[in-house]
């Protein structure tokens, strides 16, 4: 359930809508979406549908139409400022995407009909895949449509995504792919670990921080454990954990540092027997 292309040419709306609900922090399967929206292989899906399938996972969608390229800019900014995600109808009203944040005109988007699914716009691109001319209204002179759909959570939510132009780059690198397609796995785990920042916390660890106080401590025990995996490796997935944590802004209570030490090597232990394999133990496995 990460950033991974879709598998049809009609599965764009349920796709869009994962993307933007993984930004509010909530993990839902785009089958299951596409079962609520009443996704058709010959039709795809509509707004109707979408904001169906929103309801069911605690969002609305916020339907809106501009007439005029620079509004729907600053409306999309506005929107995406509040750490909104947006779906936008795209190339001619045949495909939907996910609009997660900009920087200067560039936009961070989610479309899950390109490989990689991340990329940075910049808003002439946008605004060119965005616009719809309706001749159905006027073949001489065409009117510019800009639809779109603000997905906007029904109660508050305890964390937001913050996709930045700079951290969607380092997730465009080939060597992040598996980080992208697996984000929701990283993300379920580190809900058990971690916890949104709360005002009311005394002195919560960062994941930065927790990494730099026992990040060594951890990659030690797994590596001299297991045996075949190497110290890269271990800091590598840990470094995923971080990226993935420091997106929606999680952190650590004092009060179950050492909890977390044991969870996250147990997580990296299980992540090293499963990529790298392990003879038989104890008799077992023989």
């Amino acid at each position: 359930m990460g950033f991974y292309p879709q598998p049809n040419d009609w599965s764009c709306g349920p796709f869009a809508l994962k993307h933007a609900l993984v930004a509010l922090g909530r993990m839902v399967d785009e089958n299951d979406i596409a079962r609520r929206a009443k996704t058709h292989w010959w039709s795809g899906t509509d707004e109707i549908g979408l904001a169906r399938a929103a309801r069911a996972y605690g969002a609305e969608l916020e339907l809106f139409r501009r007439r005029s390229a620079e509004r729907a800019r600053r409306d999309l900014i506005a929107a995406l400022r509040e750490r909104l995600p947006v779906l936008l109808c795209v190339d001619g009203w045949g495909h939907w995407i996910t609009v997660l944040g900009c920087a200067r005109d560039q936009f961070v988007i989610v479309d899950s009909n390109a490989d990689p699914v991340l990329d940075i716009a910049p808003w002439p691109r946008l605004r060119r895949r965005w616009v719809y001319r309706d001749t159905d209204y006027d073949p001489d002179d065409p009117p510019e449509l800009y639809d779109g759909c603000i997905v906007r959570p029904t109660n508050r939510v305890p964390m937001r995504a913050t996709f930045s132009v700079a951290r969607v780059r380092h997730l465009r690198h080939a060597r992040n792919r598996d980080l992208a397609e697996h984000w929701d796995e990283y993300l379920g785990d580190l809900l058990a670990i971690c916890r949104p920042r709360d005002q009311r916390m005394v002195a919560p660890l960062s994941m930065a921080e927790f990494l730099r106080r026992h990040g060594d401590l951890i990659v030690s025990r797994v590596v001299y454990w297991h045996g075949d995996v190497t110290t890269a490796h271990v800091s590598r997935l840990l470094r995923n954990f971080r990226f993935v944590a420091e997106r929606y802004g999680l952190v650590i209570p004092n009060a179950v540092a050492r909890r977390a030490i044991a969870d996250l090597a147990i997580l990296a232990t299980m992540w090293a027997v499963a990529t790298r394999g392990i003879g038989s133990l104890y008799g077992a496995g023989e």
